[in-house]
């Protein structure tokens, strides 16, 4: 088993595709109603999974809270709905690291036909990494089991690079994953076929082999399109469950 961390910077040639952000509109999630059903059934024939893919926010970190979106909006001092459509229409660019955080900013301030200066550019910033900063306790715990029963598990996040480096300096449980893909330095976020991809290549691996984790259904839905397995996530309980199904990826 191959244990080196996979973390690069962005290729400068990869280009981007815009891909809808996985942790955007956190409150229009398709979630299935049957928690034991979200593990998707596959042939006989298929290769046994042996290794986990993480989606981060929505199912170890948590989305956004209100107190964190109430604080954004404040920040811009702009009205509410025209903020989030800006937010979120120009979120992917800088998700993939193609903008840095106070050019997406400056790109939202002119959509929203506005200017932010530089300290509240800084301020947005911020905000923004703070509302993104919330941590499902319960799913840090079954990471630690998993990787001290020795299974291989790996994450694939769309984070723009600030967010990226602030969960590195705090977050000690990220070591636990072998491979760390932030769609903010391979050039690709999901939905896009090329996320999953690069995955496969750092882990070396086959698709049939790779269970993927994500709270978002067309997240789920693109990484079997790609031969991935997948499991839509609605609780740490229903997981474990699911997990308990397949012994090489149990803890």
């Amino acid at each position: 088993m191959n244990d080196t961390t996979h973390h690069t910077n962005r290729p400068a040639d990869v280009p981007g595709d815009s891909p809808r952000h996985s942790h955007s509109h956190s409150h229009s999630h398709s979630h299935s109603d049957d928690p034991g059903e979200t593990l998707r059934t596959t042939p006989a024939t298929a290769p046994a999974p042996d290794t986990l893919l993480f989606d981060m926010f929505g199912v170890i970190a948590r989305h956004q809270s209100d107190a964190g979106r109430a604080r954004l909006v404040a920040a811009a001092g702009v009205p509410e709905a025209p903020f989030w459509e800006a937010y979120w229409g120009l979120r992917q660019p800088y998700d993939r690291g193609d903008v840095t955080g106070s050019g997406y900013w400056r790109q939202v301030a002119d959509a929203l036909d506005t200017g932010f200066g530089t300290e509240q550019v800084a301020r947005l910033i911020e905000a923004d990494i703070a509302s993104w900063s919330g941590v499902d306790d319960t799913m840090v715990t079954l990471i630690g089991e998993l990787a001290a029963a020795g299974r291989r598990i790996a994450l694939l996040s769309n984070i723009p690079e600030e967010l990226a480096v602030h969960y590195e300096e705090r977050h000690a449980w990220l070591k636990h994953f072998q491979v760390r893909a932030f769609s903010c330095r391979i050039g690709h976020a999901k939905p896009e076929p090329g996320a999953y991809r690069w995955c496969l290549d750092a882990l070396g691996t086959e698709a049939g082999r790779v269970l993927f984790v994500d709270d978002r259904e067309e997240n789920v839905r693109a990484a079997e399109a790609g031969g991935l397995r997948g499991h839509l996530f609605t609780t740490p309980a229903a997981l474990r469950e699911a997990l308990r199904k397949e012994p090489r990826l149990s803890a």
